[in-house]
């Protein structure tokens, strides 16, 4: 295993993970409790919010111990399962990066279920009526490892596809 894939790894790591968990930190203390605030021509508004459920609160009105089963137990050992991904990726930087990036996010959000039960959640982007669900900084995290590994995914497909 290059050196150079593992110190990538460590800093999407703790990068991801300690802006997350400061961000949400901020948020618990500067937004709980008071109205939406509202930034950039209402482009970005920051609101505090506590998710129950998944991504864009899907399941949060499941019983508690469903919810435990899916949101902490189911989330842990699909988190466990990447890791192994992430293991056996090779020297593959991009990929390596999408997929830190996505267990990081992941692992911050599974940290807050697992201690709180919930996850705090405080951005909202959009123009008008088109608007996200409100995300955190894991939630950017997750998207951009997909779309990194997504990516890296079709291109090396592309160029390994036998020439007709």
């Amino acid at each position: 295993m290059p050196f150079g894939k593992w110190l990538v790894v460590l800093v999407l790591f703790a990068a991801t993970i300690g802006c997350d968990r400061v961000t949400k930190h901020i948020a618990t203390e500067s937004l709980a409790g008071t109205p939406t605030q509202s930034f950039f021509a209402d482009t970005v508004r920051l609101a505090y919010a506590e998710n129950a459920g998944g991504f864009l609160s899907l399941g949060a009105d499941l019983a508690e111990p469903i919810r435990t089963t899916i949101f902490t137990v189911g989330t842990a050992v699909i988190l466990l399962i990447l890791v192994a991904s992430l293991w056996r990726t090779g020297s593959q930087m991009w990929r390596t990066a999408g997929l830190s990036l996505f267990i990081a996010g992941g692992v911050s959000n599974w940290f807050d279920r697992l201690v709180d039960g919930r996850v705090v959640d405080f951005l909202n982007v959009g123009v008008g009526w088109l608007r996200t669900g409100v995300f955190n900084v894991a939630d950017i995290a997750i998207m951009l490892g997909i779309a990194l590994f997504v990516v890296t995914e079709l291109r090396s497909r592309s160029a390994n596809a036998p020439v007709r």
